[in-house]
């Protein structure tokens, strides 16, 4: 195995669920403050899974995302 093009593609794929993971929640809070349905005072439960064929890896975080 190649360690560093493993480590390398590894953070890339993470970062990139970051970005765009990001991106999303960002659009839709906007979305839900301009239509009534968030008031810009809640905090957010949110969970993220990670799953990776072929390693039986299910892995997952759960959080809050504080509008205020």
């Amino acid at each position: 195995m190649n360690q560093e093009r493993f480590n390398l593609d590894l953070r890339k794929f993470l970062k990139e669920v970051g970005v765009t993971s990001q991106r999303e929640v960002e659009k839709l809070v906007d979305q839900a403050l301009a239509d009534g349905r968030l008031k810009g005072n809640e905090t957010l439960s949110a969970r993220m899974v990670l799953t990776i064929d072929g390693l039986d890896l299910t892995h997952e975080i759960k959080g809050a995302i504080a509008l205020e």
